[in-house]
Order: structure tokens, then sequence, then C-alpha cells
């Protein structure tokens, strides 16, 4: 195991959001959780994958006519 297990408290600091959202995320199942004893963690490598798959790509313009419109 390489990757770093978080409190809320530090997940919500990398998302920068309260810590209400990872909660939620977790309680969604949306995002991959470790249960160590009673606590909750996120490994670092579930928030960078959650990250990649809501980033939302630009849109590239496509390039205009030259041509005169008449």
């Amino acid at each position: 195991m390489t990757d770093r297990l978080l409190t809320m408290e530090q997940a919500a600091q990398l998302l920068g959001t309260t810590a209400r959202f990872p909660r939620r995320l977790i309680a969604e199942r949306r995002i991959a959780f470790v249960k160590v004893g009673r606590h909750v963690r996120i490994p670092e490598g579930a928030l960078t994958d959650f990250v990649a798959a809501n980033t939302v790509q630009p849109i590239v313009p496509r390039r205009q006519h030259l041509g005169v419109v008449a």
C-alpha cells in the first residue's frame, strides 16, 4: 500500500471543500474508502481518481470560415 490514508479534514482540504463533502461522497458510494476499525479514511489515489473522472475539458472552438458572407 503506497497511498496515504487521509482523514475527512485532510481530504476536504485537498478538494478545497468542507469535511461534509467527502463524507457525502462516501455515503453515496461515489469514492473508494477504507475502514480502519471505526475510523474511515480515503486513499489519496481515490481522490486523484475522483477528480480526474469528474474533470470537464474545455470545448475547442472550430475554425471559422474566412470566406466573405454575402
